[in-house]
């Protein structure tokens, strides 16, 4: 389904392929020989979502905000891509997550599972094995103690959503990221369905 969205609708490549029940809303830009398969949800916002040459975006992926992948990208059933960059031949496997200004690089893996927390730049060719946490400055395992500290230096909600409010606080933090998030989503009353 195509989705006309802030007064932008999207453009598939005549040579594409775009499953009947996919959903593209807004400025999204599907680029030739791209697959976006049964269920993906790739929805610009106020952003632009650009989809590279022979990019395959698998079952229930969903690519919200800014996103911009590559050429040959491959994203797995369920991968999460939010305002992000994604390098050319990088493959996000299986319910892979890359946050927002997170940058992958050419040829990188993003593992089953695996997250690229906000900020993050992951090198060419970099491997983020199964389940693992990237945040800037190193790769966690979840549960390891250090993590938390690590994802408090992102400042993830401010980066996000830019909510700033105290990491002990997190009523309040997501009080206010919820109401971002419905004016976000509220800008959505007035979509066209594109024939």
């Amino acid at each position: 389904m195509l989705i006309r969205h802030r007064g932008h609708e999207p453009v598939v490549d005549p040579s594409a392929y775009v499953a009947p029940n996919a959903t593209l809303a807004g400025r999204v830009r599907v680029g030739p020989r791209a697959r976006v398969m049964y269920g993906a949800v790739l929805d610009a916002e106020d952003g632009v979502i650009e989809v590279g040459e022979c990019s395959i975006i698998c079952e229930n992926a969903v690519l919200r905000g800014d996103v911009s992948l590559g050429d040959h990208v491959f994203a797995g059933p369920h991968a999460t891509l939010l305002g992000c960059r994604v390098g050319r031949c990088a493959y996000l496997a299986t319910g892979a997550t890359v946050l927002q200004e997170a940058v992958v690089g050419a040829g990188a893996v993003v593992a089953i599972g695996a997250s690229v927390h906000a900020t993050t730049v992951l090198a060419d060719e970099f491997f983020v094995p199964p389940n693992m946490i990237a945040v800037p400055g190193g790769l966690y395992a979840p549960g390891d103690p250090a993590l938390p500290e690590a994802i408090k230096a992102v400042g993830f909600a401010k980066v996000a959503f830019g909510v700033e409010a105290d990491w002990e606080d997190r009523i309040r933090r997501y009080e206010r990221v919820a109401e971002v998030r419905s004016a976000q989503f509220g800008a959505h009353a007035d979509d066209e369905i594109v024939g």
